[in-house]
């Protein structure tokens, strides 16, 4: 079959302060890189309320699933998950808060600065039947023990709800590779004996820098933090940071990450 791509992109949330850098001068650079890199699974990180609507509006071949951080009420960021509705329905999916009290909206846990959440859904292919299970996070960019808690409570609601199923875990783990949460990550071990691993290492075709941040007009060195993961026995085809741009910015402060996956 053909491989499943999958894409972690943090679009960054709307800050006024980016000035001629903000949303409404990137977003059609970010879904146009999304459209043309054709994801079947794409997880999205920092998209706040009204920036799901325009992905939603401007990009009609996907639907979304993913509570914001905050409350629902309040709107927010979102660590959504969108998929391919020519390839995939969606057979159920939750949002929990990486907190001491993971099903309460808003929650902050440990020591981290902002309210973070998970989101998973599962996707049955159209065509095969086979069953698709993809995790998206943000972990906090301060607390240290937010990310390793964080992680540890992403992987441990990951083992309560996985079947028999292809696995992917993607976000923006605010940590690079060997640091505590990766390292947690990368090897996690599935209920069925299955471990997961990064990508990145999983293929010999990979493309672009090691680096996925930016200051939207250069790349900044030595900052790996976007990841995306899959469980054991899904072969890995290709893997990208992709650098695309306009004649002025990046789409983001993140790099995309892709990863063609077969399952």
């Amino acid at each position: 079959m053909d491989p499943a791509r999958v894409m972690s992109f943090n679009v960054r949330y709307d800050a006024p302060e980016d000035g001629l850098d903000n949303w409404s001068h990137r977003r059609r650079l970010v879904t146009g890189t999304i459209r043309y890199h054709a994801p079947d699974v794409v997880g999205v990180q920092e998209a706040q309320t009204h920036q799901m609507l325009e992905l939603e509006t401007l990009l009609p071949a996907y639907d979304w699933v993913g509570d914001p951080r905050d409350t629902v009420e309040a709107g927010g960021e979102h660590t959504a998950i969108g998929y391919r509705t020519a390839r995939f329905d969606c057979e159920g999916t939750d949002t929990f808060w990486l907190s001491e009290t993971p099903e309460t909206p808003g929650s902050v846990g440990w020591d981290a600065r902002h309210p973070r959440v998970a989101t998973w859904g599962r996707f049955r292919d159209r065509e095969t039947g086979s069953s698709l299970l993809a995790v998206n996070t943000h972990l906090d960019h301060v607390g240290e023990e937010a990310r390793r808690a964080g992680i540890d409570l992403v992987l441990t609601r990951l083992n309560d709800v996985v079947a028999d199923e292809a696995v992917v875990l993607s976000g923006d783990f605010n940590c690079v590779v060997g640091d505590r949460a990766h390292r947690r990550a990368d090897g996690h071990t599935l209920p069925d004996g299955r471990t997961l691993r990064d990508t990145r290492e999983l293929t010999p075709t990979r493309h672009g820098p090691t680096t996925t941040r930016t200051d939207f007009h250069d790349l900044v060195p030595e900052m790996g933090i976007d990841h995306v993961f899959v469980s054991e026995g899904m072969a890995v085809d290709s893997w990208a940071a992709v650098t695309d741009r306009d004649d002025d910015h990046y789409a983001s402060d993140h790099l995309p990450v892709v990863a063609d996956c077969r399952f």
